[in-house]
Protein backbone atom coordinates (compact mmCIF):
# COMPACT_ATOMS: atom_id res chain seq x y z
CA UNK A 1 0.00 0.00 0.00
CA UNK A 2 1.47 3.44 -1.19
CA UNK A 3 1.86 6.19 1.18
CA UNK A 4 -0.94 8.10 -0.10
CA UNK A 5 -3.53 5.64 -0.55
CA UNK A 6 -6.30 5.16 2.34
CA UNK A 7 -6.95 2.37 4.63
CA UNK A 8 -8.11 -1.05 3.28
CA UNK A 9 -10.48 -3.53 3.97
CA UNK A 10 -9.48 -7.55 4.49
CA UNK A 11 -10.01 -8.18 0.69
CA UNK A 12 -7.44 -5.28 -0.45
CA UNK A 13 -9.83 -2.71 -1.19
CA UNK A 14 -9.91 0.61 -0.03
CA UNK A 15 -12.20 1.39 2.64
CA UNK A 16 -14.43 4.68 2.83
CA UNK A 17 -13.45 6.95 5.40
CA UNK A 18 -15.82 7.31 8.53
CA UNK A 19 -18.17 10.08 8.50
CA UNK A 20 -17.17 13.59 10.37
CA UNK A 21 -19.29 13.34 13.70
CA UNK A 22 -20.68 16.58 14.00
CA UNK A 23 -19.28 19.18 16.35
CA UNK A 24 -21.19 20.16 19.48
CA UNK A 25 -21.91 23.34 18.35
CA UNK A 26 -23.82 21.83 15.87
CA UNK A 27 -25.52 19.16 17.71
CA UNK A 28 -26.63 22.06 20.27
CA UNK A 29 -27.60 23.92 17.16
CA UNK A 30 -29.87 20.91 16.17
CA UNK A 31 -30.75 20.27 19.37
CA UNK A 32 -32.37 24.22 19.41
CA UNK A 33 -34.16 24.01 16.42
CA UNK A 34 -35.60 20.61 16.63
CA UNK A 35 -36.82 20.95 19.99
CA UNK A 36 -40.60 22.29 20.83
CA UNK A 37 -39.91 25.48 22.89
CA UNK A 38 -38.32 27.11 19.63
CA UNK A 39 -42.26 26.42 17.74
CA UNK A 40 -43.67 28.56 20.31
CA UNK A 41 -41.34 31.21 20.15
CA UNK A 42 -41.45 31.36 16.01
CA UNK A 43 -45.52 31.14 16.63
CA UNK A 44 -45.33 34.29 18.52
CA UNK A 45 -42.79 35.81 15.91
CA UNK A 46 -45.19 35.30 13.56
CA UNK A 47 -48.21 35.77 14.98
CA UNK A 48 -46.77 39.57 15.65
CA UNK A 49 -45.95 39.84 11.93
CA UNK A 50 -49.04 38.41 10.82
CA UNK A 51 -50.86 41.01 13.39
CA UNK A 52 -48.49 43.86 12.10
CA UNK A 53 -50.28 43.43 8.45
CA UNK A 54 -53.49 43.68 10.13
CA UNK A 55 -52.00 47.25 11.83
CA UNK A 56 -51.23 48.19 8.84
CA UNK A 57 -54.30 47.81 6.83
CA UNK A 58 -56.50 49.08 9.53
CA UNK A 59 -54.51 51.99 9.92
CA UNK A 60 -56.04 55.61 8.08
CA UNK A 61 -52.92 56.89 7.25
CA UNK A 62 -51.79 53.96 5.71
CA UNK A 63 -55.06 53.93 3.52
CA UNK A 64 -54.73 57.44 2.68
CA UNK A 65 -51.41 56.69 1.35
CA UNK A 66 -51.92 53.65 -0.35
CA UNK A 67 -54.12 55.76 -2.90
CA UNK A 68 -51.86 58.01 -4.50
CA UNK A 69 -48.56 54.62 -3.42
CA UNK A 70 -47.56 54.82 -7.42
CA UNK A 71 -46.95 58.36 -7.31
CA UNK A 72 -45.06 58.40 -4.12
CA UNK A 73 -44.71 55.11 -2.45
CA UNK A 74 -42.45 56.51 0.25
CA UNK A 75 -45.01 57.54 2.12
CA UNK A 76 -46.78 54.60 2.36
CA UNK A 77 -43.64 52.20 3.40
CA UNK A 78 -43.25 55.41 6.26
CA UNK A 79 -47.09 55.19 7.13
CA UNK A 80 -47.21 51.24 7.54
CA UNK A 81 -43.70 51.57 9.81
CA UNK A 82 -45.23 54.51 11.96
CA UNK A 83 -48.41 52.55 12.29
CA UNK A 84 -46.89 49.30 13.15
CA UNK A 85 -43.89 50.55 15.37
CA UNK A 86 -46.31 53.09 17.05
CA UNK A 87 -48.74 50.25 18.00
CA UNK A 88 -45.63 47.80 19.68
CA UNK A 89 -44.46 50.56 21.22
CA UNK A 90 -47.34 51.24 23.10
CA UNK A 91 -47.64 47.46 23.45
CA UNK A 92 -44.52 47.62 25.03
CA UNK A 93 -44.85 50.37 27.22
CA UNK A 94 -48.69 49.05 28.42
CA UNK A 95 -47.32 46.23 29.51
CA UNK A 96 -43.68 46.58 30.41
CA UNK A 97 -42.48 49.85 31.03
CA UNK A 98 -43.88 53.10 30.48
CA UNK A 99 -41.23 55.86 29.43
CA UNK A 100 -43.09 58.68 29.70
CA UNK A 101 -43.61 58.61 33.51
CA UNK A 102 -41.29 60.89 35.60
CA UNK A 103 -40.58 58.17 37.83
CA UNK A 104 -39.30 54.46 37.85
CA UNK A 105 -41.95 53.38 40.28
CA UNK A 106 -44.38 55.44 38.01
CA UNK A 107 -43.04 53.65 35.01
CA UNK A 108 -43.13 50.28 36.10
CA UNK A 109 -46.56 49.80 36.98
CA UNK A 110 -47.46 48.50 33.41
CA UNK A 111 -45.27 45.21 34.35
CA UNK A 112 -47.14 44.91 37.61
CA UNK A 113 -50.67 45.16 35.75
CA UNK A 114 -48.95 42.44 33.12
CA UNK A 115 -48.27 40.49 36.60
CA UNK A 116 -51.56 40.65 37.87
CA UNK A 117 -53.46 39.82 34.71
CA UNK A 118 -51.20 36.95 33.90
CA UNK A 119 -51.32 35.52 37.76
CA UNK A 120 -55.18 33.54 36.87
CA UNK A 121 -54.13 32.53 33.27
CA UNK A 122 -50.99 30.95 35.07
CA UNK A 123 -53.47 28.95 37.77
CA UNK A 124 -55.90 28.12 35.17
CA UNK A 125 -53.05 27.08 32.42
CA UNK A 126 -51.37 24.69 35.24
CA UNK A 127 -54.89 23.50 35.60
CA UNK A 128 -54.88 22.93 31.90
CA UNK A 129 -51.95 22.06 31.09
CA UNK A 130 -51.66 18.75 33.67
CA UNK A 131 -54.78 17.59 32.40
CA UNK A 132 -53.25 17.42 28.92
CA UNK A 133 -50.09 15.51 30.63
CA UNK A 134 -52.46 12.61 31.25
CA UNK A 135 -54.24 12.63 28.38
CA UNK A 136 -58.16 14.70 28.98
CA UNK A 137 -58.82 17.73 27.68
CA UNK A 138 -60.04 20.22 30.53
CA UNK A 139 -61.82 23.19 28.71
CA UNK A 140 -64.50 23.17 32.03
CA UNK A 141 -62.16 26.40 33.18
CA UNK A 142 -65.35 28.11 33.65
CA UNK A 143 -67.31 26.49 35.54
CA UNK A 144 -64.74 25.28 38.09
CA UNK A 145 -63.72 28.77 38.45
CA UNK A 146 -67.33 29.73 39.24
CA UNK A 147 -67.42 26.88 42.01
CA UNK A 148 -64.51 27.84 43.40
CA UNK A 149 -65.70 31.29 43.63
CA UNK A 150 -68.64 31.27 45.20
CA UNK A 151 -67.49 28.61 47.75
CA UNK A 152 -64.35 30.72 48.24
CA UNK A 153 -66.49 34.23 48.11
CA UNK A 154 -69.09 32.28 50.72
CA UNK A 155 -66.51 32.02 52.75
CA UNK A 156 -64.79 35.46 52.74
CA UNK A 157 -67.92 37.48 53.09
CA UNK A 158 -69.95 35.26 55.34
CA UNK A 159 -67.92 33.98 57.55
CA UNK A 160 -65.62 36.06 60.59
CA UNK A 161 -62.46 34.55 61.55
CA UNK A 162 -59.07 36.71 62.15
CA UNK A 163 -56.71 37.96 59.89
CA UNK A 164 -54.57 35.41 57.62
CA UNK A 165 -56.61 32.71 59.27
CA UNK A 166 -59.86 34.00 57.36
CA UNK A 167 -57.59 34.26 53.89
CA UNK A 168 -56.68 31.20 54.01
CA UNK A 169 -59.42 29.39 54.63
CA UNK A 170 -61.91 31.60 52.01
CA UNK A 171 -58.41 29.86 49.95
CA UNK A 172 -58.89 26.37 50.51
CA UNK A 173 -62.69 26.19 50.30
CA UNK A 174 -62.52 28.02 46.78
CA UNK A 175 -59.64 25.00 45.45
CA UNK A 176 -61.90 22.47 47.01
CA UNK A 177 -65.12 23.89 45.21
CA UNK A 178 -62.85 23.32 41.89
CA UNK A 179 -61.26 19.97 42.84
CA UNK A 180 -64.78 18.66 43.68
CA UNK A 181 -66.57 19.95 40.23
CA UNK A 182 -63.31 18.84 38.22
CA UNK A 183 -63.55 15.68 40.06
CA UNK A 184 -66.61 14.80 39.01
CA UNK A 185 -65.26 14.80 35.32
CA UNK A 186 -63.01 12.33 36.21
CA UNK A 187 -65.27 9.87 38.05
CA UNK A 188 -67.76 9.88 34.97
CA UNK A 189 -64.47 9.24 32.62
CA UNK A 190 -63.33 6.43 35.38
CA UNK A 191 -67.06 4.60 35.73
CA UNK A 192 -69.11 5.53 32.32
CA UNK A 193 -66.27 6.10 30.20
CA UNK A 194 -67.77 9.78 29.17
CA UNK A 195 -65.53 11.99 27.59
CA UNK A 196 -64.37 15.09 29.24
CA UNK A 197 -64.76 17.57 26.58
CA UNK A 198 -69.06 16.63 26.61
CA UNK A 199 -69.09 16.79 30.48
CA UNK A 200 -67.12 20.11 30.80
CA UNK A 201 -69.01 21.46 28.55
CA UNK A 202 -72.12 20.37 30.44
CA UNK A 203 -70.68 21.32 33.52
CA UNK A 204 -69.70 24.79 32.59
CA UNK A 205 -73.50 25.32 32.21
CA UNK A 206 -74.80 23.65 34.73
CA UNK A 207 -72.04 25.70 36.89
CA UNK A 208 -73.13 28.96 34.95
CA UNK A 209 -76.55 29.00 35.93
CA UNK A 210 -76.34 27.51 39.26
CA UNK A 211 -74.84 30.20 40.12
CA UNK A 212 -76.16 32.84 38.80
CA UNK A 213 -79.49 31.71 40.69
CA UNK A 214 -77.47 31.78 43.68
CA UNK A 215 -76.35 35.35 42.97
CA UNK A 216 -80.69 36.17 42.69
CA UNK A 217 -81.67 33.95 45.14
CA UNK A 218 -79.17 32.02 46.96
CA UNK A 219 -76.86 32.36 49.68
CA UNK A 220 -74.82 34.64 47.24
CA UNK A 221 -77.02 37.66 46.94
CA UNK A 222 -76.09 40.83 48.54
CA UNK A 223 -79.13 41.63 51.15
CA UNK A 224 -81.19 44.66 49.91
CA UNK A 225 -79.86 44.86 46.33
CA UNK A 226 -81.62 43.00 43.32
CA UNK A 227 -78.55 43.57 41.19
CA UNK A 228 -77.10 39.98 40.61
CA UNK A 229 -73.76 40.51 42.59
CA UNK A 230 -72.08 38.91 45.71
CA UNK A 231 -71.31 41.22 48.61
CA UNK A 232 -67.69 42.14 48.89
CA UNK A 233 -64.97 40.47 50.61
CA UNK A 234 -64.36 41.31 54.29
CA UNK A 235 -60.96 42.89 54.79
CA UNK A 236 -59.72 39.89 56.68
CA UNK A 237 -59.92 37.91 53.68
CA UNK A 238 -58.25 39.77 51.21
CA UNK A 239 -55.31 39.00 49.38
CA UNK A 240 -52.64 41.85 50.96
CA UNK A 241 -50.83 44.00 48.15
CA UNK A 242 -47.17 43.06 47.51
CA UNK A 243 -45.62 46.59 46.67
CA UNK A 244 -48.60 48.61 48.23
CA UNK A 245 -51.82 50.02 47.03
CA UNK A 246 -50.26 52.23 44.73
CA UNK A 247 -49.99 48.81 42.33
CA UNK A 248 -52.73 46.51 41.67
CA UNK A 249 -50.20 43.19 41.92
CA UNK A 250 -51.82 41.22 45.14
CA UNK A 251 -50.22 38.08 46.97
CA UNK A 252 -52.17 36.02 43.91
CA UNK A 253 -49.37 36.61 42.21
CA UNK A 254 -47.05 34.82 45.00
CA UNK A 255 -49.46 31.70 44.75
CA UNK A 256 -49.11 31.43 41.30
CA UNK A 257 -45.45 30.73 41.69
CA UNK A 258 -46.13 28.57 44.20
CA UNK A 259 -48.68 26.77 41.90
CA UNK A 260 -45.92 26.08 39.26
CA UNK A 261 -43.19 24.66 41.82
CA UNK A 262 -46.01 22.40 43.19
CA UNK A 263 -47.25 21.25 39.27
CA UNK A 264 -43.63 21.18 38.31
CA UNK A 265 -42.65 18.90 41.61
CA UNK A 266 -45.92 16.65 41.06
CA UNK A 267 -45.44 15.78 37.38
CA UNK A 268 -41.65 15.59 37.29
CA UNK A 269 -40.11 14.09 40.95
CA UNK A 270 -43.38 12.33 42.43
CA UNK A 271 -44.40 8.82 42.49
CA UNK A 272 -48.29 9.97 41.24
CA UNK A 273 -46.46 12.50 38.94
CA UNK A 274 -44.81 9.12 37.38
CA UNK A 275 -48.43 7.81 36.88
CA UNK A 276 -49.87 10.28 35.36
CA UNK A 277 -47.14 10.43 32.28
CA UNK A 278 -47.55 7.15 31.88
CA UNK A 279 -50.95 7.01 31.53
CA UNK A 280 -50.81 9.98 29.14
CA UNK A 281 -48.62 8.49 26.82
CA UNK A 282 -49.75 5.10 26.77
CA UNK A 283 -52.79 4.14 29.11
CA UNK A 284 -52.95 0.52 27.88
CA UNK A 285 -49.36 0.41 28.32
CA UNK A 286 -49.79 1.90 32.24
CA UNK A 287 -52.83 -0.54 32.98
CA UNK A 288 -50.63 -3.52 31.97
CA UNK A 289 -47.69 -2.07 34.19
CA UNK A 290 -50.00 -2.33 37.62
CA UNK A 291 -51.49 1.37 37.10
CA UNK A 292 -55.03 2.10 37.89
CA UNK A 293 -55.87 4.42 34.91
CA UNK A 294 -59.41 4.70 36.21
CA UNK A 295 -57.69 6.14 39.51
CA UNK A 296 -55.52 8.31 37.58
CA UNK A 297 -58.19 9.63 36.00
CA UNK A 298 -59.95 10.95 39.02
CA UNK A 299 -57.02 12.17 40.55
CA UNK A 300 -55.63 13.95 37.14
CA UNK A 301 -58.98 16.06 37.43
CA UNK A 302 -59.21 16.77 41.16
CA UNK A 303 -55.56 18.31 40.54
CA UNK A 304 -56.68 20.03 37.73
CA UNK A 305 -59.87 21.79 38.87
CA UNK A 306 -58.01 22.60 42.07
CA UNK A 307 -54.99 24.56 40.22
CA UNK A 308 -58.46 25.97 37.99
CA UNK A 309 -60.46 26.92 41.48
CA UNK A 310 -57.11 28.78 42.59
CA UNK A 311 -57.68 31.09 39.45
CA UNK A 312 -60.95 31.39 40.27
CA UNK A 313 -60.47 31.92 44.18
CA UNK A 314 -57.93 34.37 43.06
CA UNK A 315 -60.87 36.58 41.11
CA UNK A 316 -62.34 36.97 44.59
CA UNK A 317 -59.84 37.60 47.16
CA UNK A 318 -57.43 39.84 45.02
CA UNK A 319 -59.18 41.52 41.70
CA UNK A 320 -62.76 41.61 42.39
CA UNK A 321 -63.02 42.15 46.41
CA UNK A 322 -66.09 44.51 46.06
CA UNK A 323 -68.59 41.46 44.66
CA UNK A 324 -68.19 39.13 41.81
CA UNK A 325 -71.25 38.18 39.38
CA UNK A 326 -71.62 35.14 36.90
CA UNK A 327 -69.14 36.91 34.23
CA UNK A 328 -66.40 36.60 36.97
CA UNK A 329 -64.15 34.27 34.52
CA UNK A 330 -63.97 36.75 31.52
CA UNK A 331 -62.75 34.28 29.64
CA UNK A 332 -59.85 32.91 31.45
CA UNK A 333 -61.13 29.17 31.44
CA UNK A 334 -61.02 29.52 27.88
CA UNK A 335 -57.61 31.36 27.25
CA UNK A 336 -55.58 29.16 29.65
CA UNK A 337 -56.14 26.35 27.01
CA UNK A 338 -54.03 28.20 24.55
CA UNK A 339 -51.54 29.33 27.58
CA UNK A 340 -51.60 25.70 27.87
CA UNK A 341 -50.70 24.87 24.42
CA UNK A 342 -47.78 27.76 24.50
CA UNK A 343 -46.44 26.33 27.22
CA UNK A 344 -46.17 23.18 25.97
CA UNK A 345 -48.17 21.83 28.61
CA UNK A 346 -44.35 22.39 30.76
CA UNK A 347 -45.14 23.99 34.26
CA UNK A 348 -42.85 26.78 33.51
CA UNK A 349 -43.55 27.42 30.01
CA UNK A 350 -47.20 27.93 31.13
CA UNK A 351 -45.67 30.03 33.60
CA UNK A 352 -43.96 32.49 30.51
CA UNK A 353 -47.14 32.31 28.31
CA UNK A 354 -49.05 33.24 31.37
CA UNK A 355 -47.18 36.25 31.68
CA UNK A 356 -46.74 36.52 27.83
CA UNK A 357 -50.71 36.84 27.69
CA UNK A 358 -50.49 38.77 30.02
CA UNK A 359 -49.11 41.66 28.76
CA UNK A 360 -51.10 41.39 25.75
CA UNK A 361 -53.74 41.83 28.27
CA UNK A 362 -52.67 45.00 29.93
CA UNK A 363 -51.00 46.32 26.75
CA UNK A 364 -53.79 45.73 24.06
CA UNK A 365 -55.59 48.79 25.95
CA UNK A 366 -52.69 50.77 25.90
CA UNK A 367 -52.36 50.01 22.48
CA UNK A 368 -55.76 51.12 21.73
CA UNK A 369 -56.14 53.96 23.63
CA UNK A 370 -52.82 55.99 22.08
CA UNK A 371 -52.86 54.66 18.76
CA UNK A 372 -56.38 53.96 17.97
CA UNK A 373 -55.45 49.93 17.36
CA UNK A 374 -58.73 47.73 17.60
CA UNK A 375 -58.38 45.65 21.02
CA UNK A 376 -59.58 42.65 18.60
CA UNK A 377 -56.04 42.63 17.13
CA UNK A 378 -54.60 41.05 20.35
CA UNK A 379 -57.34 38.86 20.11
CA UNK A 380 -56.01 38.16 16.19
CA UNK A 381 -52.42 37.90 17.36
CA UNK A 382 -53.76 35.23 20.22
CA UNK A 383 -55.23 33.07 17.90
CA UNK A 384 -52.57 32.78 15.18
CA UNK A 385 -50.39 32.13 17.86
CA UNK A 386 -52.42 29.26 18.64
CA UNK A 387 -52.89 28.63 14.82
CA UNK A 388 -48.95 28.13 14.25
CA UNK A 389 -48.26 26.29 17.75
CA UNK A 390 -51.33 23.28 16.15
CA UNK A 391 -49.49 23.79 13.19
CA UNK A 392 -45.15 22.99 13.74
CA UNK A 393 -44.78 21.67 10.40
CA UNK A 394 -45.47 24.92 8.76
CA UNK A 395 -43.43 27.40 11.29
CA UNK A 396 -40.71 24.56 10.56
CA UNK A 397 -41.16 24.75 6.63
CA UNK A 398 -41.53 28.81 6.67
CA UNK A 399 -38.21 28.74 8.84
CA UNK A 400 -36.66 25.67 6.88
CA UNK A 401 -35.87 23.99 10.28
CA UNK A 402 -35.10 20.42 10.19
CA UNK A 403 -38.17 17.97 11.21
CA UNK A 404 -37.35 16.28 14.71
CA UNK A 405 -35.64 13.07 14.52
CA UNK A 406 -33.94 13.67 11.39
CA UNK A 407 -30.16 12.74 10.66
CA UNK A 408 -27.63 15.74 9.99
CA UNK A 409 -26.39 15.63 6.50
CA UNK A 410 -23.01 14.35 6.19
CA UNK A 411 -20.84 15.14 3.35
CA UNK A 412 -21.15 13.68 0.36
CA UNK A 413 -17.71 10.81 -0.71
CA UNK A 414 -15.02 11.86 -3.22
CA UNK A 415 -15.74 9.71 -5.67
CA UNK A 416 -12.35 10.66 -8.00
CA UNK A 417 -10.19 10.01 -4.55
CA UNK A 418 -11.31 6.88 -4.12
CA UNK A 419 -11.12 6.04 -8.06
CA UNK A 420 -7.55 7.29 -7.97
CA UNK A 421 -6.80 4.73 -4.59
CA UNK A 422 -7.81 1.87 -6.70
Amino acid sequence: MSATQGPTTESGTPSSPAPEQPSRWNQAFREITTGNAIISVLAVVLALFVGGIMIAFTNEGVQEAAGYFFSRPGDLLREVWYSVSGAYSALFQGSVYNFRRPSFAAGIKPLTETLTFATPLIMAGLGVALGFRVGMFNIGGRGQMLIAAALGGWVGFAVDLPYGLHMVAALVAGVLGGALWGGIVGLLKARTGAHEVITTIMLNYVAFYLVSYLLREGFLKTPGSNNPKSPATKVTAVFPDLLGSTYSLHFGFILAIAATVFTWWLLSRSNLGFQFRAVGLNPHAARVAGISVKRIYVYAMLFSGGLIGLAGINQVLGTTTSGFGAGLDSGIGFDAITVALLGRSKPWGVFAAGILFGAFKAGGFSMQAAEGVPIDIVLVVQSLIVLFIAAPPLVRAIFRLPAPGSAPRRALPNVSQEVAAQ
